[in-house]
């Protein structure tokens, strides 16, 4: 029966709003509705167009908006406030290709339909709707829950139409943790700000929520001639003031006195503690300082408190002039700009009055036309901090090292005040930055350099701008399994004289998404790349993108998850998915970045090359000898260690180089394994869309003398290749007896396999998922044994977090 299908509700919400189109003149929330939301602006144009291009969410589900409130069960207005277990449980079969959130939302519609005990209906009769048409603080309330679920279905189509019309985000940056009795640690995100919770705080069975966020403009009363801010205003939080222990703030600052005695006895680096963002504040005695880090014993606390660190001078004894003259003093830089580059873009120089440099910056006065622009918000592209003895002016200038973008003329040099320094505040200067001619667009480097004016101090550093904007409309028609892939590319041909290699640094994983293990898993025969795991351990997930591979005896979807420093596969349906802030224990799910690479690495020791392709494809893509003589460990090499003919090009000193490990490894065969050691070194120096390219070639090739004589089965599957088009890929290999001989039957496969690959493209990723499902999929799966490919799987969906742990956008000087 239809109306068994239907929740028990009755409000026809197309009417409400059809409603609403008659009365627009009584209705002050109908005025320009549809130019901000095309979710709205779809239900108006469908009351006019029956054959609308896009329907609205309201016309498919009418009765969505009024399930029990009352219930927590039931739906709610917005996807923040969803019971976190309906979210988890299995989606719909028919799931929307608009917007998966929707489908998520009709599941537990339809869930509650099903399970009636869980939900009591709320009868709604005529009178309500006539309610909802005349009062308008109701009529608002509606408007507003429709708005707050558009939010959570953006339309790719629809926003390809008005790109900054989804672009509504919280810049501030802050945290929040739940702790136990045990205590614990909370640092806010990319920050030296950290606070440390005591074993005993709160009593057992008590929990303590901390929140951290920073102010970037410290209180102005705290920077004059004998008092300097050297953090931003730090507040805190806690939920919780039934204490029994104090608790302690650290801060890593932006300056440490000098050794010299004068210096020491006339300053010093202290906390104020407030109860109001305004003040006023008390200076803290419970402080220890060592070199340019303070720790501060806060026992009498509040539910907000706000924290600032300063270095103070008794009085200025000349030749001092100023505080700065008693502390060695850093000064931080960030470049900012667009998440995206365009044809004309702006670039925001940051100077900070500490060393918290946010990864998003609000800029209020972007002018554009001669026009004052609304609040912009700005990414962090990299940072840079450097010595400044005393506030002096500075002269920023910007140069494009690629010729095809440049610096606007009158933005090519600024200035910055040093008085301007003095006040501890965020200081600002913008740079246009514009692409000449109609080339494509591409990601280029240009040079930062601050000359500090009345000296010769000279500070410099190379920025690399992100990737253009994705086109929407070819997002929009592509299979799913290729949307929202970020292809990682080398440098390109252009930045030959200028690449900057980024530095490796060697520092645990950052994750933001955990599974906890839903049963044991222990296997008798092991099989490579699969994780085992006990009910209830917590496992780092790298990644939300999905593995298709073989497991025992069927293929499953599986995550990369990272468990007892080991990586590895886990069965999705044998985790349950929590975010940072609701793992209890992630002690034996960290992993450094170095691991990381040596582990995903590890499919390279049994893969099968052609060493003169890797030499050229090395040779062509990198750019810089000495970058990756360091990481291969031949730091010690100099120009006088090539040979005459190796010396010209920057191609053959990277040959020669690759030719001299490969003879040492093969020198050492036990120990040194060549493919492996070179792809290691690859990656830390953030080559990745060439261990891309040499991934899917090793794998092609493997994967062919894997097959032998099977790959015509393979053909069949994947290419439905007839009988004639599989004889015409065998026929350049037949011997003399008109036949492939078994040894040589690699090579029709490698043939066909090469130009299947080519239809994809640069999605790699892609190549190697389906090639995966393929061969998992044959009658008798090399797959079962040869699990080299799902190990190549698990190195390309790790490469973003590495990039993200492993490289800061830019070479730090320190």
């Amino acid at each position: 029966d239809v109306n068994e299908n239907k929740l028990d509700l009755d409000i026809d919400w197309s009417g409400v709003f059809k409603h609403a189109q008659a009365v627009s003149k009584t209705n002050p929330f109908w005025n320009e509705l549809s130019a901000s939301n095309p979710f709205v602006h779809d239900i108006a144009a469908s009351n006019r167009n029956e054959n609308n291009k896009y329907l609205s969410i309201l016309k498919e589900k009418p009765y969505l908006f009024s399930a029990a409130s009352s219930n927590r069960d039931s739906l709610a207005s917005s996807g923040d406030e969803l019971d976190i277990d309906c979210l988890l449980r299995r989606t719909s079969a028919r799931r929307s290709g608009r917007s998966k959130s929707v489908s998520d939302f009709l599941d537990i519609v339809d869930n509650q339909r099903l399970n009636p005990h869980k939900i009591t209906p709320q009868k709604t009769i005529a009178s309500d709707v006539m309610w909802l048409q005349t009062d308008r603080k109701a009529y608002k309330r509606a408007w507003l829950s429709h708005r707050q679920l558009t939010r959570s279905c953006l339309d790719l189509e629809a926003m390809s139409h008005s790109p900054g019309w989804a672009q509504t985000q919280a810049t501030d940056i802050h945290v929040v943790c739940k702790l136990n009795h045990e205590g614990g640690s909370v640092q806010l995100p990319d920050s030296d700000i950290n606070v440390h919770v005591p074993v005993g705080h709160v009593s057992p069975g008590e929990f303590q929520e901390v929140g951290l966020k920073a102010i970037l403009n410290p209180p102005s009363l705290f920077n004059n001639e004998l008092s300097s801010t050297v953090s931003p205003l730090i507040e805190l939080t806690l939920s919780n003031l039934n204490t029994r222990e104090a608790i302690f703030l650290e801060v890593k600052v932006a300056a440490k006195v000098k050794n010299d005695p004068l210096s020491q006895v006339m300053s010093d680096i202290v906390c104020f503690l407030s109860l109001s963002k305004e003040g006023p504040f008390k200076k803290l005695q419970n402080c220890y300082t060592y070199q340019d880090t303070i720790q501060v014993k806060l026992s009498e606390l509040s539910h907000v408190m706000y924290a600032v660190i300063a270095v103070q001078a008794n009085k200025i004894q000349p030749p001092a002039t100023h505080v700065w003259d008693y502390v060695h003093r850093t000064v931080s830089v960030g470049m900012y700009g667009p998440k995206y580059i365009h044809p004309s873009f702006t670039v925001v120089f940051a100077v900070f009055g500490h060393n918290y440099i946010p990864g998003k910056l609000t800029v209020c006065d972007i002018k554009k036309g001669g026009k004052n622009m609304p609040p912009v918000v700005f990414q962090l592209w990299g940072k840079h901090t450097f010595l400044l003895e005393k506030p002096q002016d500075l002269n920023i200038s910007l140069v494009s090292c690629d010729p095809d973008f440049e610096v606007k003329m009158e933005d090519q040099s600024k200035n910055i005040k040093g008085e301007e320094l003095k006040t501890g505040e965020m200081v600002h200067q913008q740079f246009l930055f514009s692409m000449l001619g109609c080339r494509e667009m591409h990601f280029f480097v240009f040079l930062v350099q601050i000359k500090v004016l009345k000296s010769r101090q000279v500070t410099q550093f190379h920025v690399t701008t992100p990737d253009p904007a994705p086109k929407l409309s070819g997002i929009i028609n592509r299979p799913k399994r290729l949307q929202n892939r970020k292809e990682i590319k080398s440098a390109p041909l252009l930045l030959i004289p200028t690449v900057k290699y980024p530095k490796f640094q060697d520092k645990t994983l950052s994750v933001s998404t955990y599974g906890v293990a839903l049963k044991t898993v222990l296997r008798q025969n092991k099989i490579d790349y699969l994780l085992e795991y006990f009910k209830g351990d917590t496992i780092a997930l790298l990644g939300e993108d999905k593995v298709k591979a073989i497991g025992q005896t069927k293929i499953k979807e599986w995550y990369v998850g990272v468990l007892r420093r080991k990586i590895g596969l886990v069965h999705c349906k044998n985790v349950k998915v929590i975010s940072k802030e609701q793992a209890m224990d992630t002690a034996d799910s960290e992993l450094t970045t170095r691991n990381l690479v040596e582990q995903i690495a590890l499919p390279f020791k049994k893969l099968t090359y052609i060493y003169s392709v890797v030499l050229s494809a090395v040779s062509e893509s990198v750019y810089d000898w000495r970058a990756l003589a360091e990481v291969l460990g031949y730091s010690h090499m100099s120009l006088d260690d090539f040979d005459d003919t190796h010396a010209d090009k920057e191609s053959e000193r990277i040959a020669h180089l690759v030719k001299r490990m490969k003879e040492d490894c093969h020198a050492n065969k036990k120990k040194r394994l060549f493919l492996y050691e070179l792809i290691v070194a690859l990656l830390k120096i953030d080559c990745q869309g060439l261990v891309a390219r040499l991934t899917q070639d090793t794998i092609i090739l493997t994967s062919a003398v894997k097959l032998g004589k099977c790959w015509r089965e393979l053909g069949e599957k994947v290419a439905r290749l007839t009988k004639q088009q599989i004889e015409a890929y065998e026929v350049p290999h037949q011997g003399k007896n008109g036949t492939v001989a078994l040894e040589t039957m690699w090579k029709p496969a490698y043939d066909f396999l090469y130009t299947w690959a080519a239809h994809y493209g640069d999605s790699y990723r892609d190549v190697l998922q389906d090639l995966q499902s393929s061969l998992d999929k044959m009658k008798n799966p090399v797959t079962k044994q040869w699990r080299e490919l799902t190990g190549t799987l698990i190195l390309v969906n790790c490469m973003e977090v590495l990039r993200a742990s492993a490289f800061s956008k830019m070479e730090e000087e320190e």
